[in-house]
């Protein structure tokens, strides 16, 4: 298998137009070209290979006596092809006139009134008139597909996209077509509810009424509202979306095309995930607490109160970014850097990579794009579960699977949803991504065989491949063996020979939305905009030591929830308590802003002016849709504000001018403008001169020059009592981020029942070792803190490990992780209470 084949440019002819075409594509796309519609029904290229299902698209071929469905007729040089014959004529009103006999003739009340493919296609290619008198078909209306979809069955035309969108694109295959003839109809088995992390796609599918929402269902018609474009950014994919916008609020949320990042596709978080965005729990002023007493403050009262706060702690202040755009994140490290002279800020949660392996791994030469997945002979996945982490990835790599044959290989520390489609599968202890990195890049080295083990496996899957892309996550990064797994995972790059090869590289999955636009505009303690070097500053977790100490006096939080975000959440209370003053910029009210001295309030995704940076270096604008709460602000604006209160104008008075001082601050952003993002942004690597402007990553020369990157001796998190047969109760904590754990799930109605409840995942070899059985109720204990949880056996575990969710409503993994590798204990709770927080 190779990459993408060489396009060769056709001619065809279609009613009389001469066209240019690729050859191979499909006809209905070929007469696009050309200015010729064609209806369709069933035909959509992102569901893969077409079905002929609907025959809306009949046309003559000249040559062929019958006439020809033009979805799944690819073009030839020379074909001659007719669409506005009598006998297409004739068979294109048959089929409207066929799917019109038992459609209820509903559009006044229906959903998809206005905005319905039937209605085009009955008005542009049906009779204008039906034969039929017959009394139509009825059923229940709407049966519950789901807790979120409905599905009115009389409108269904059977063109099997929902069908196929389940079996073949999000493969969870729940969606069937049952019985047969005319009492066919879609639904699931044993009429089971169709919950699945990417389901909302079938209701933009569906080119009728028959699949709805009910988050929109009688909400609004076409003709009072708007449709407006902008970036998600509830998680590292970044897809691009259409906010519905009715009165200045967000009703529905559609996929907005972009091959290049999403595929067309939405997960159901960042398609349900706006009713929080109106809701209750959003912060709409500014808030100024004193004496234990909180109370909404005027603009020009809570800029003055932060400045002052600010001034005071001096040098001796820091901060912490999460969710924010570029633009916010560079102002914040601007002020803490050249208004107050502190180095300490970061945009990590536990630490990562160090700057100079940031430099390396920014490397055009080794960085892969989304679409490289696409042409990939073999993909690894490593230290990450992308259908948590990275939804749309997961569609990716298993499209990349299934069509063009790639060859698969996980390796994690848990199972990952991917492991079936893989070739080869691996686990290894929590924390020793360094060791197996290790032990890989020996394995390929190793050209007697392919040896044994799990690394040889993985090993065997990616030798001589062609076209290859490893898709790591940030949380190899972390810990004692961190960076020796970072100068790993280079070091595999190099022994792949990856740099320079088009179509292969490395592609991050990063813990936070904007985690790569942060760091390129200066939010490390170690690296100011561009990834140039700095005086050091303290990351996250010395930033909390240093609170508690008094060595630092003041904090911001700006888009961070200490308790969903961070280890040892009490600890950190403990030093929010311990500085003199907090400021905190938050969407949500949190405990962490009922600590703050000073709050600030943040805009959504559906409000927000900035730019984000996809792991693969993409660019994108974030767009205005709906109007702002209350009275919250523009953050950049807050911030310019702030710093001109503290002496330093940033000379910023817009969002443009915003983004053209990052582009000014980061060489490699050079260029960069509204017009160069424009709507589907822009690879900064793709930039004119931006792959030489990199800074060089002059520590890592060092240590090459020492002999002390990739040298294999990663320090592993090693499994209890692992060669003894003997562990006792203990076990090696890991934990991960389930997809619905946070408040994105909590502050959305519809949402809510996917809220996680705290589990423990243990092989089967550990279960029968400590009596446990699927269900039972557990404490889960560690030498800090304590959580309860239920007991969840998988298979494919690795035996001597344990797992927790974090940012869980209660029993929130975080509060038992306190510098990592920690051993727990599990132990069976006799009661029946409700898993929650223990000590």
């Amino acid at each position: 298998m190779s990459s993408k084949k060489p396009v060769r440019e056709i001619t065809i002819t279609v009613d009389g137009r001469e066209i240019d075409a690729e050859e191979g594509a499909m006809l209905v796309d070929a007469a696009k070209h050309g200015d010729v519609e064609i209806p369709v029904f069933c035909y959509e290229p992102k569901l893969g290979a077409p079905v002929g299902a609907c025959r809306m698209c009949l046309v003559e071929v000249e040559g062929i006596p019958k006439l020809q469905t033009a979805c799944s007729t690819p073009v030839r040089d020379g074909m001659v092809i007719y669409t506005q014959t009598d006998q297409v004529k004739e068979a294109q009103n048959a089929i409207v006139e066929f799917l019109l006999v038992n459609h209820p003739l509903d559009c006044p009340v229906c959903d998809k009134g206005g905005e319905c493919p039937l209605q085009d296609i009955s008005m542009g290619w049906g009779v204008g008139k039906s034969r039929f008198t017959d009394p139509k078909r009825h059923f229940e209306k709407p049966v519950p597909l789901s807790p979120l979809i409905g599905i009115d069955r009389e409108r269904c035309i059977m063109c099997y996209r929902c069908v196929r969108f389940s079996q073949e694109v999000a493969e969870d295959e729940q969606l069937q077509l049952l019985e047969r003839g005319q009492a066919s109809y879609v639904g699931t088995f044993d009429e089971r509810p169709y919950i699945a992390p990417f389901h909302g796609n079938i209701t933009e599918l569906c080119p009728v009424g028959a699949l709805t929402s009910y988050t929109y269902r009688f909400r609004a018609r076409p003709w009072d509202i708007e449709q407006a474009g902008s970036v998600c950014t509830l998680c590292p994919s970044q897809c691009n979306v259409r906010f519905t916008v009715r009165d200045e609020e967000v009703k529905r949320v559609l996929a907005r095309d972009n091959p290049e990042v999403d595929d067309g596709w939405l997960c159901d978080r960042g398609r349900y995930g706006f009713e929080m965005l109106s809701g209750d729990a959003r912060i709409k002023g500014p808030i100024l607490r004193a004496g234990g007493n909180s109370t909404d403050a005027a603009w020009p009262h809570a800029i003055e109160r932060a400045a002052g706060a600010l001034e005071r702690g001096g040098e001796r202040t820091a901060a912490i970014i999460g969710d924010a755009s570029n633009e916010e994140g560079y102002l914040v490290q601007r002020i803490l850097r050249e208004a107050l002279g502190s180095p300490h800020i970061d945009s990590r949660r536990a630490g990562g990579p160090r700057r100079a392996d940031l430099v390396a791994l920014s490397n055009p030469a080794i960085s892969a794009k989304v679409t490289d997945i696409d042409h990939a002979d073999a993909i690894l996945v490593i230290g990450t579960d992308p259908l948590h982490d990275s939804p749309i990835l997961d569609l990716r790599i298993r499209k990349a699977v299934r069509r063009t044959g790639a060859r698969l290989a996980v390796a994690t520390e848990r199972p990952s949803g991917l492991d079936g489609g893989a070739v080869a599968s691996a686990r290894y202890a929590p924390g020793a991504a360094a060791t197996f990195l290790a032990d890989l890049c020996s394995a390929l080295a190793d050209r007697d065989g392919p040896g044994e083990g799990p690394a040889a496996e993985v090993a065997g899957v990616l030798r001589g491949a062609k076209d290859v892309v490893v898709v790591w996550g940030e949380r190899i990064g972390r810990g004692a063996s961190g960076d020796e797994a970072i100068d790993g995972l280079l070091a595999l790059a190099e022994g792949l020979g990856l740099s320079g090869r088009e179509e292969s590289g490395l592609l991050e999955i990063p813990d936070v939305t904007n985690a790569r636009g942060l760091r390129e505009v200066g939010c490390l303690p170690d690296a100011g905009p561009g990834l140039v070097a700095t005086s050091a500053g303290y990351p996250t977790e010395q930033i909390r030591r240093a609170l508690e100490d008094g060595e630092l006096k003041t904090i911001l939080l700006f888009g961070v929830d200490v308790d969903r975000d961070f280890s040892d959440p009490a600890a950190w209370h403990r030093a929010l308590g311990e500085a003199d003053d907090v400021i905190a910029f938050s969407l949500l009210g949190t405990e962490s802003t009922t600590q703050a001295d000073v709050v600030f309030p943040l805009e959504s995704h559906a409000e927000k002016d900035g730019t984000v940076t996809h792991p693969e270096g993409r660019l994108q604008r974030v767009r205005p849709s709906a109007k702002r709460p209350g009275e919250v602000r523009p953050a950049w604006q807050v911030l310019t504000e702030i710093a001109a209160a503290l002496g330093h104008e940033t000379g910023i008075s817009s969002a443009p001018e915003a983004l053209a001082a990052v582009s000014e601050a980061v060489p490699f952003y050079a260029g960069a403008s509204d017009s160069s993002i424009g709507g589907r942004g822009i690879r900064w690597q793709e930039l004119a001169g931006s792959a030489g402007v990199l800074p060089r990553d002059t520590q890592r020369e060092a240590r090459m020059l020492d002999g002390t990157t990739g040298s294999g001796e990663g320090r592993a998190s090693r499994v209890p009592g692992e060669g003894t047969g003997d562990a006792g109760t203990s076990l090696l904590l890991g934990t991960y981020r389930d997809l619905w754990a946070g408040p994105i799930t909590e502050q959305n109605s519809a949402l809510r029942f996917l809220t996680p409840q705290q589990r423990v995942e243990i092989a089967p070899q550990d279960a029968e070792r400590l009596s446990l059985s699927q269900g039972d109720h557990v404490k889960v204990r560690s030498n800090s803190n304590a959580v309860d949880a239920r007991v969840l056996i998988r298979e494919r575990m690795q035996p001597g490990a344990c797992f927790l969710i974090e940012g869980t409503v209660e029993g929130n993994a975080n509060g038992l992780l306190n510098g990592g590798g920690e051993v727990v204990e599990i132990t069976k709770v006799e009661t029946s209470a409700p898993p929650g927080v223990g000590q």
